[in-house]
This record gives C-alpha cells, structure tokens and sequence, in this order.
C-alpha cells in the first residue's frame, strides 16, 4: 500500500439501535503521529476495536498495510488502552515476557528486551516485584513497555500520559518520537488536545460516528484563522474609532486586534506610526486545536 499504514473504507458498526461509526473512511500514512479524535461517545472505541480485530466491521473494509485485519494482523499491533489492563499479582518481568510470548516473541528474546526496556525505564530495582507494588506511574511505564516490546509497526495509544508526572510524561513523549523516527505508525487517542498539538501530524475528528475533521494540524489550524492579531506597542494609545472598531481586548500595552482583511494590516500600522506609537511585536493568533475542537464538535452535535 506504499506510504499507506491504515487504509478504513466505508466502515459501519451497529450495536442493537445505535450506529456507532457511519460509513468511515480515512488513510493513516506510515510512520505518521494521527491523533484519532472525539468526544466521549464519538465511535473511537468502536473503530479502535475493529482495528485491532476485537470486533469487526458489518461492512466495509479495513486493512493494516494492505492486509485485511484479522487473526494475521493482531501481532503486528500494540494497542494501549485507556482502561489499563495488568496482571498484577505477577512479577513485573513476567508480566513483560508473558505478554511479549502471547506476540510471538521467544521467551529467550523476550527476557532479554524486558530488561533492556527496564533499564531505560529507570524500572530495573522493580523487576521482581509484584505489579500491585508500583505506583500508578510505574504501572503505567510497565504497561507502555508491554504495549511496545515486540516491535509492531503500528501502535495504538489511548491516553498514554494518563496518570504521569511530568518527567514521566516527558520519558514516555521522547520514546514516541524515537518509536516514529524508526517507521513504527502511531495512533493517539487523547481528550487532551494541547498534547495533539504538540505530537501529532494528521488529525481525524468523529462525532456520532462521524468525521467532522481531518487534515494536518497545520492546515486544520490555518484553514480556521479568523484574521486576529497580537499587538505589543509603547507608549500610550490615543482614542481613535477606527482602532476602536478592531480592538478585542487591550491591555499591559498590547492589543488583540480583530481585522475583516489582512489589506487593514497596514492601515493599523500606518497609524500608529503617524502617532508615534513604537510597535515591539505583531503575530497572527491562530485558534488552538482545542478552540477548533470545541467549535466543530459543537456544530455537529447540533445539526
């Protein structure tokens, strides 16, 4: 499927009354950080389920580098899910290997990556403890390891800062990035939309089982610019309607200013240089994701 990880094609899920996800379709490209997206309910749990070949489509197709999903593919994936799931009366290392060995992985090579994983984990004096024993943080670096010790070219990641300080969250954002940097595609499902911003590329948004959204951040976030600017002056603004017409909020010497066009650019600048008004910083004020999110979930639930 060359640059393809993921390919969904016109997927539906029923369940009883409820048309969890409608007639989907979307690529994920290889080696790509895709924020998969949406409010509680949306149908992520759904369609993650499905590709991980837990439930399947009723119809459509989805496939994992141009295999269909199935029993073939469910070792080519680590799924992390939001709802953890650890043994926790075993061993930590056990815990790894067992999970490791139901990948495919040998036992020899499984042991031998478990305590290479620990070590880089700082997680090494932990090895022969029993889960139960660690800290919700610890749990959860053991959870991410088993999630990603058998080297699959896909990961799907739900919440995976859920629970972690921020040197942790650090640790676990820094192996993400070194994870795409060797191919590995990566799925991340979060509510949090300043970490989308911050580790992903390309976005999809459901709602309803739906698409809302799709696109590369960038794009997303420059296709829904609404011509305001941050203005950071000296000195002291003198009253004027033309500015009054424009200005959002004003203060600490700097204004956000709401322009109909970007043309009104140089009439603000030409006159507050005719009063002499220095001007230190001027910078579009893009929306964040979450602005975007909000606004776009909001108007399809409404529809």
């Amino acid at each position: 499927m060359g640059n393809t990880c993921i390919e969904i094609k016109n997927v539906n899920k029923h369940y009883q009354n409820l048309h969890a996800v409608r007639d989907m379709s979307f690529d994920i490209p290889t080696g790509s950080i895709f924020g998969l997206l949406g409010p509680n309910g949306a149908g992520k749990t759904s369609l993650i389920r499905m590709i991980t070949a837990i439930t399947r489509p009723d119809s459509g197709s989805i496939t994992l580098n141009g295999i269909q999903v199935g029993e073939k593919t469910q070792k080519e994936i680590g799924y992390l899910p939001e709802e953890r799931g650890l043994y926790k009366k075993m061993k930590v290392t056990d815990h790894i290997v067992y999970v490791a060995r139901l990948k495919g992985m040998p036992k020899g090579e499984a042991t031998q990556k478990a305590k290479q994983w620990l070590e880089k984990f700082s997680l090494s004096e932990t090895a022969e403890k029993k889960v139960e024993e660690l800290s919700k943080g610890m749990q959860q670096k053991v959870q991410f390891i088993s999630t990603v010790i058998h080297e699959p070219p896909l990961l799907i990641l739900d919440e995976p800062f859920s629970g972690l300080d921020p040197i942790n969250t650090n640790l676990i954002r820094n192996e993400i990035y070194e994870l795409k940097q060797r191919g590995v595609t990566i799925i991340f499902s979060t509510h949090r939309m300043e970490q989308v911003e911050e580790v992903c590329e390309n976005i999809v948004v459901i709602n309803k089982g739906q698409i809302v959204l799709e696109g590369s951040v960038e794009d997303i976030k420059q296709q829904s610019k609404e011509n305001i600017f941050s203005l950071k002056f000296k000195g002291t603004i003198p009253d004027s309607s033309f500015l009054n017409k424009c200005i959002v909020k004003i203060e600490n010497q700097e204004m956000t200013l709401k322009l109909d066009d970007e043309d009104q650019i140089k009439d603000v600048f030409q006159y507050l240089l005719s009063k002499d008004i220095p001007i230190l910083r001027f910078e579009e004020v893009l929306p964040t994701l979450n602005e975007i999110f909000i606004k776009k979930v909001g108007q399809a639930s409404s529809l």
